[in-house]
């Protein structure tokens, strides 16, 4: 098939370096233009990075000397792209401008950021889960004046172990939850060498995460209303939410409490989770994880270490099923921050918004 061509901005970041190592030999995305801030314009990849590549692996040679782009150049990346990536590190005003003239210049807009999530007409997607959001697209292209452009996002790292492993029971009638999460450093951007305060710590606060992991579920678990110009927040279930970070290099654990309205059995549903196919895995999706979710009998599993790479970083695992005395059921979940979290996540929207005959080729 012809590839699409694709950018990334921001480029430089944690995560922009992470959609690098994942786009290196992508099936169907070529990259065709890296972008940052001005003060890197001109340089080399490499050079812009200043050693501040954050994994064990090597920079990825076809992009090492890769002559970086100004990001706020729309028209001269409009002509190198089919679309881009976005992860550039901005104050979320800011970020929220930049890509919508991206959208509005006609260029499509994946973004890792939290800038655009909340916004109605914007879809926030985990493929696996409300691909069917995607068709609020419409909409915003009529208020951004564009008929190719568009912003989709992808949710908060902190909330894709649970959301996923809570979805399939959504029937049984979810009515509260309460979630503890255990966060890696890399989703504050760090590793052990940039932030050695972490080292045999805890922290008890991430600012606005509890918010948002409390608020994106319901995007998430909502619906496009009738009219298909927003996506209407669901009005159950209620969320509770506590974030620690945690020293750990990647991977974000959730201890999850739940109450059903109609208590399913513990065997309905490990059933549940063992069963379920989604559309990503129906379309075949290059990044789409095959089972997106799988369930340990083991009671120390899953571990950070040893499972946070299940279905290369794409995959959910899920452990500790037990009775609850308060809610009725307990479990931990475990997914990778910067993969299925951020990056990957990311390329994954991608490859189902291409499917669907959103993105499109320039020529």
């Amino acid at each position: 098939m012809k590839k699409y061509r694709v950018g990334i901005i921001g480029a430089t970041g944690m995560v922009g370096q992470r959609f690098a190592l994942l786009l290196e030999n992508h099936p169907w995305f070529d990259v065709t233009a890296l972008a940052a801030s001005p003060r890197s314009t001109g340089k080399t990849y490499e050079e812009a990075l200043g050693g501040r590549w954050a994994f064990d692996c090597p920079i990825p040679e076809k992009f090492r000397n890769v002559k970086m782009r100004d990001a706020y150049d729309i028209d001269g990346m409009n002509q190198l792209v089919d679309f881009v990536f976005c992860a550039i590190a901005m104050d979320k005003a800011a970020t929220r401008e930049l890509e919508e003239k991206y959208a509005a210049s006609g260029t499509p807009v994946v973004s890792n950021n939290s800038a655009c999530r909340l916004v109605p007409d914007v879809p926030m997607l985990i493929p696996e889960i409300n691909f069917d959001h995607a068709r609020v697209i419409a909409a915003q292209r009529k208020r951004l004046g564009t008929e190719t452009g568009f912003v989709a996002v992808k949710p908060n790292c902190s909330i894709q172990s649970y959301v996923p492993a809570l979805t399939p029971l959504m029937d049984f009638g979810i009515e509260k939850i309460s979630v503890c999460t255990y966060q890696a450093i890399s989703g504050a951007g760090k590793t052990f060498a940039t932030w050695p305060e972490m080292i045999d710590n805890v922290i008890p606060y991430i600012g606005g995460e509890e918010e948002k992991s409390e608020k994106e579920p319901l995007k998430i678990w909502g619906k496009v209303n009738d009219e298909g110009t927003a996506i209407e927040h669901a009005t159950a279930p209620v969320i509770s939410a506590q974030c620690l970070r945690v020293p750990v290099s990647d991977g974000h654990m959730a201890a999850v409490s739940v109450t059903f309205r109609n208590k399913p059995t513990m065997d309905e549903i490990k059933a549940r989770w063992a069963s379920w196919e989604t559309e990503a895995q129906k379309l075949g999706l290059p990044s789409a994880p095959t089972p997106f979710l799988k369930y340990f009998e083991e009671d120390n599993r899953p571990q950070t270490k040893l499972d946070r790479d299940f279905e290369n970083g794409m995959g959910v695992t899920i452990g500790r099923l037990r009775e609850d005395s308060l809610f009725d059921y307990r479990f931990v979940c475990l997914s990778h921050n910067t993969l299925r979290g951020a990056a990957g996540g990311g390329v994954l929207s991608a490859e189902y918004l291409c499917a669907a005959g959103y993105i499109k080729h320039r020529d």
